[in-house]
């Protein structure tokens, strides 16, 4: 038999679970998270919940993996030949998020592309045909909308309408499944290497973008925003249960990723420090990105606002006759209540036309995913001093970000089936080919769909099994056993009582939360982008998304 391959050295093995782990959601998912839920106080309900489900049950598939040097399939098997179910059902939800994943990574090479632009694609609108102005649709929305839905996504107004393959995007998504085919081709000799450069790049463009981000105008105001909490919000308990399921998701548990990796690992690895290192280092990075981010945030909502305000100075000038110097950004409010009250029949004619300007209602516009990714940092890059520089970096770490979690997805699947050269291929190819219709113009649609249901229920419903089985199948006394075999120490009463008791019971609330959640929404539907709204609205006959 041929002798199981192993990590060149620990650290190869704790990087491979940081590029893994830490991915789109930390820069896209967890901000919005912060933002909606009383920002600061976000992070007291994610901290709990991170010592409560996260770094048990990644302590658990860890020990696991280790333990039965096997992927997913050969591991459950193992433990009982009744439970090799549960390995099937990672790697068929590792394949479902392959399916979709990298069509991301495609964006993000498209974007990476145009980057290199003396005008970047997403500042202005182009002309239209006859040469006699901007394009109509991208007037009513602005350049970064109408870059992403019309020149991205070609976007179609249904899911019904498919309108063929967008071949600049088929060309990147072939591009990204043949770099994830190079990364993956001689298994964890090649991963490993990967790994040094997809764990660690991020962080350096994520800091160079803290240091540009905190010196933007109005930075500050997004940061304040973020750091200043909303203690009300602890008692809502939607906060609980999105901070115990972006832990849960952010770690990337029950796909198998994580028992593939500590498969590879020596025998005697100390993965109990390296689950708490990759938590806190994942855990740890959502923060510092949501830093970033609202910084961000900050600068774009308060251009946003000083245009605004702009507008305004101009109307008030353009009805009124005032010297140009009179109306300042600082004292519009002021003249507004001056003439109203001295001018009260002109300025109820232009009532209709004066825009309610308001920092805050900007800062508490929460965008997530692709619209956060790919259209608000876009627009806050167009304003900044060398814009394209600013682009090929962001888009460059977006593209790392996507390509470290797809190595995990990937070898999850591949690491049961155990052929490295031919089946890595075969795994490659069929994604690759099923992923096309993700570039159509409904594609994106598809991806929603996927992105929303495809892995949520089923990774819930596996861990659950994980943990009840370990504890009360296999038995927490055996369990107890390995690890005191593999580290020369039993696990103290904390991981205890988390896989016996808390963890399960956690997770049974989700479980049941989902269900209930999911049958109180009634039939689910979609949103549809109208290009004469520039909004997303629910489309004519609505199809159901089941």
């Amino acid at each position: 038999m041929e002798k199981r391959p192993n990590w060149e050295s620990p650290i190869q093995f704790v990087l491979a679970c940081v590029s893994y782990a830490v991915g789109l959601g930390n820069v896209w998912r967890f901000p919005y998270l912060c933002q909606m839920h009383g920002g600061g106080g976000f992070l007291i309900p994610y901290l709990i919940m991170l010592l409560l489900e996260g770094v048990p049950l990644f302590y658990l598939e860890l020990a696991i993996g280790q333990k039965m040097s096997r992927g997913s399939i050969g591991a459950w098997t193992a433990i009982s030949p009744y439970l090799g179910g549960v390995g099937l059902a990672s790697v068929v939800t590792s394949l479902y998020l392959c399916l979709y994943y990298n069509i991301i990574n495609a964006w993000s090479f498209w974007y990476l592309f145009h980057s290199f632009q003396s005008v970047l694609p997403w500042a202005e609108c182009p002309i239209n045909s006859n040469r006699t102005g901007p394009i109509e649709e991208c007037e009513r929305a602005t350049p970064t909308q109408y870059f992403f839905f019309r020149e991205t996504l070609n976007i179609s107004p249904s899911i019904e309408e498919n309108g063929g393959i967008h071949t600049g995007q088929a060309m990147c998504l072939l591009l990204a499944w043949m770099i994830t085919y190079l990364f993956i081709v001689r298994g964890v000799k090649s991963t490993g290497k990967v790994v040094y450069f997809t764990a660690t790049f991020p962080y350096v463009v994520l800091f160079i973008y803290l240091i540009r981000g905190i010196t933007l105008q109005g930075a500050f105001n997004g940061i304040k925003y973020m750091f200043i909490p909303k203690m009300e919000q602890l008692a809502n308990p939607n906060t609980w249960i999105n901070a115990a399921t972006q832990i849960f998701f952010s770690l990337g548990l029950g796909f198998g990723s994580l028992i593939a990796f500590a498969s590879y690992n020596h025998y005697n690895n100390n993965f109990e420090r390296q689950a708490i290192i990759v938590s806190m280092i994942n855990s740890g990075t959502s923060i510092f990105a949501s830093i970033v981010t609202f910084a961000i945030y900050g600068f774009k909502a308060t251009v946003n606002y000083e245009n605004c305000l702009e507008r305004v100075r101009l109307l008030l000038l353009n009805t009124f006759n005032i010297a140009e110097d009179s109306i300042t950004n600082d004292n519009v409010f002021t003249w507004i209540e001056k003439l109203n009250t001295t001018y009260p029949v002109q300025f109820a004619e232009i009532e209709n036309q004066l825009e309610a300007c308001d920092l805050e209602s900007e800062l508490n516009t929460a965008v997530e995913g692709a619209g956060l990714a790919f259209i608000v940092y876009s627009e806050a890059i167009k304003n900044m001093p060398l814009p394209q520089l600013w682009s090929v970096l962001y888009f460059f770490m977006l593209l790392l970000l996507g390509m470290g979690s797809m190595l995990g997805n990937v070898t999850a699947i591949i690491t049961p089936l155990r052929d490295f050269k031919v089946l890595n291929g075969v795994v490659c190819l069929f994604c690759m080919l099923v992923g096309l219709s993700f570039t159509t113009t409904s594609g994106n649609y598809w991806f929603t769909i996927f992105n929303d249901y495809a892995a949520t229920f089923s990774l819930l419903f596996v861990v659950l099994i994980e943990v009840i089985t370990v504890s009360y199948i296999y038995g927490i006394r055996r369990f107890e056993k390995d690890i005191e075999d593999m580290l020369g120490h039993r696990p103290n009463w904390y991981w205890k009582i988390m896989w016996t008791i808390t963890s399960p019971l956690l997770l049974i609330f989700l479980f049941v939360t989902y269900i209930v959640n999911y049958i109180r929404g009634g039939t689910p539907t979609y949103q549809a982008w109208d290009k004469e709204l520039v909004s997303w609205v629910a489309p004519p006959h609505a199809s159901s998304m089941c």
